[in-house]
């Protein structure tokens, strides 16, 4: 039997500012989900809303300010004396910050780059972008290091288009195209959504993509004897 991960359980785990202390961290091998996104994106605001806690993740109004990799415990929805901690969601330092050093710059590429590209532990990323500006050149660069991953087949990309609420309808529908026709080129399953943090719009999509892809590959197929295909994830291959 599997348990899905309870959000509203996480708790702050721990925080890691150099790749290389990864390996000392106090931290059990358990699935992990990043959110990632441009400073300021809402990130932290989207974790915030998925555990319903106000301050769990913290955000900085001074952009590239917070450099490190904070790790929050979810438990699983297993009877309450039985619940255990599952999974992680990891909150990653924001870029695309003008204002920022290079040796800020070469920081962040070692820190979040290569976490992105050699944790295994790693199940899926969600990338937040603002829907009024996606997939510009530095989300890219993110995705740049996704895709350098050697599990790709199994790897999740989650493309959450934030700040619905300030687009219009028609803006909103070209926005989540864009992102879809982006979503088709890519080697790795990836979903698209729109997402309001201010009316909560997508909040359900949210915590249901995040809780799949914590999911441990094949468990849904364990539990219902046969893998089916996802039809609400496109996906693509080079």
């Amino acid at each position: 039997m599997s348990y899905s991960p309870l959000f509203p359980t996480a708790e702050f785990a721990t925080s890691v500012a150099e790749l290389h202390a990864l390996g000392d961290a106090p931290l059990a091998l358990l699935p992990e989900l990043a959110f990632v996104g441009r400073s300021n994106a809402g990130k932290s605001t989207a974790i915030n809303l998925l555990t319903q806690r106000k301050r769990l993740a913290f955000s900085s109004k001074t952009p590239g300010r917070t450099q490190m990799l904070n790790f929050f415990a979810v438990q699983d929805d297993a009877p309450l004396a039985e619940r255990q901690s599952c999974a992680y969601l990891v909150d990653l330092p924001g870029y695309g910050f003008a204002k920022t050093d290079a040796m800020t710059r070469d920081r962040w590429d070692k820190l979040v780059g290569g976490y992105l590209f050699e944790r295994d532990t790693l199940r899926g990323v969600v990338l937040v972008m603002d829907a009024r500006r996606p997939c510009l050149p530095a989300d890219e660069d993110l995705i740049a290091w996704i895709c350098r991953r050697h599990d790709l087949d199994t790897f999740r990309l989650h493309m959450l288009l934030s700040k619905a609420d300030q687009v219009g309808t028609m803006e909103g529908r070209a926005a989540l195209a864009r992102a879809e026709r982006r979503a088709e080129e890519l080697p790795m399953p990836t979903s698209v959504q729109l997402y309001s943090a201010l009316d909560r719009r997508g909040l359900d999509e949210l915590r249901e993509a995040a809780a799949q892809i914590l999911q441990e590959p094949g468990e849904d197929a364990a539990d219902a004897g046969e893998a089916e295909p996802d039809p609400s994830v496109p996906t693509a291959g080079h």
